[in-house]
């Protein structure tokens, strides 16, 4: 009998979809698409998440989810351990007596009961009072963020209204961001392209209306746990309209009728420097939440842009290039870049705290036939 991830799986291959299309598509993360098709479903945080990303990703697939679902059910109940032990223990007597003693103890409730309700009647005691109902459950609260930033603390189920654009607000296009649980020490925020997680004294950026531009990013401030309930304390930030202008990138003032304004970029920054050109390696380790994008350059084997949403501790690495790689980062201080080649490893800097970088990290030869490894940013 076909299995579940074998389903899914031949049914993506049959389509001729690659794992990094259907993250793009479904805006799933590749990790959790290959948990599915592995069967591997300790990678997921909870069996609320197993099912709904069956769900989204069988209705990617044009796949049947009620079909799906039971096959997902038929593996944990298989997974299930039988109780051979109990099977093999001869029955107890000690229930018999148990449910003898539990008889007595019923007779000799039902006995003192009357007696209280004749005593009481007696003496004209009144009736004791009802107990109280206890408390409605908490109703979810829906805020509103009309300026720059939004500060409140948060619980579950908790949402807030916010415009991509603040100039719009009140003529539509509000976008809605809710708290859906916490688990460990990271708050799970949907948003308009899906879940984001984002722990204790960290960021992560969001993207409203999935434009490729981030429209705001949110902090988690403090947790505050309890048996009733547990809240976050939230902070949302909207990102500047325009990225401030560095002194290396100001504009060359001349006259309009000599020439036209000219954007002047900073020098390129020289990693490696070799008669010949040799392939090179580029590795990541992220310290924080950061939307990463990367582009292997004139290889038509590798063409295409892959995009992916990593945590803390994530990494990440791009093997033997032969030309270049061009890479777009939500905030340039988000990881810890290095590039090997050539027997060496050379750490590389490409911003400053918070600011989004687009950059090739590329071969060039100069005037003098010598081939030099360069980082190039370019305009954002």
């Amino acid at each position: 009998m076909e299995s579940l991830g074998e389903k899914l799986r031949m049914t993506r291959e049959s389509k001729g979809i690659s794992f990094n299309q259907a993250g793009l598509d479904t805006k799933l993360s590749i990790r959790y698409l290959e948990a599915l098709e592995s069967e591997n479903f300790s990678k997921f945080p909870g069996e609320a998440y197993i099912t709904g990303f069956i769900k989204n990703y069988g209705a990617y697939l044009d796949l049947d989810p009620n079909e799906l679902l039971g096959m997902y059910r038929a593996i944990k109940i298989q997974e299930q351990p039988i109780p051979v032990d109990q099977l093999l223990k001869r029955p107890s007597a000690l229930p018999k007596i148990a449910i003898g003693v539990g008889v007595a103890l019923v007779v000799f409730g039902l006995v003192a009961l009357v007696f209280l309700l004749v005593t009481s009647r007696a003496y004209g005691a009144e009736a004791p009072a009802p107990a109280l109902p206890p408390p409605p459950p908490r109703l979810s609260v829906e805020h509103i963020m009309g300026e720059d930033s939004f500060e409140h603390r948060f619980f579950m189920g908790d949402s807030l209204l916010v415009s991509a654009d603040p100039e719009f607000a009140d003529a539509g296009g509000m976008y809605r961001l809710e708290l859906l649980d916490v688990i460990g020490e990271d708050a799970v925020i949907q948003t308009p392209g899906g879940p984001v997680l984002v722990g204790p004294n960290d960021y992560a950026s969001i993207d409203l209306n999935n434009n490729g531009a981030f429209d705001l990013r949110v902090i988690a401030i403090d947790y505050a746990w309890s048996i009733a309930d547990t809240s976050v304390l939230l902070r949302f930030e909207r990102y500047a309209a325009e990225r401030p202008v560095s002194p290396e990138m100001q504009v060359a003032i001349v006259p309009a009728a000599v020439a036209p304004r000219v954007m002047r970029q900073p020098e390129p920054t020289v990693i490696f420097s070799s008669v010949n050109p040799h392939p090179f390696t580029l590795q990541a380790d992220f310290l924080g939440g950061n939307m990463f994008r990367w582009e292997v350059l004139l290889e038509p084997a590798r063409r295409g842009r892959n995009e992916r949403f990593f945590q803390r501790l994530d990494d990440l690495t791009v093997p033997n290039m032969h030309n270049g790689i061009r890479i777009w980062t939500s905030n340039a201080q988000a990881a810890r870049f290095q590039v090997i080649g050539g027997g060496r490893s050379v750490p590389v800097e490409l911003g400053s705290p918070g600011e989004v970088v687009v950059a090739d990290i590329r071969w060039v030869r100069g005037d003098d036939n010598v081939f030099r490894l360069v980082v190039a940013r370019l305009e954002v």
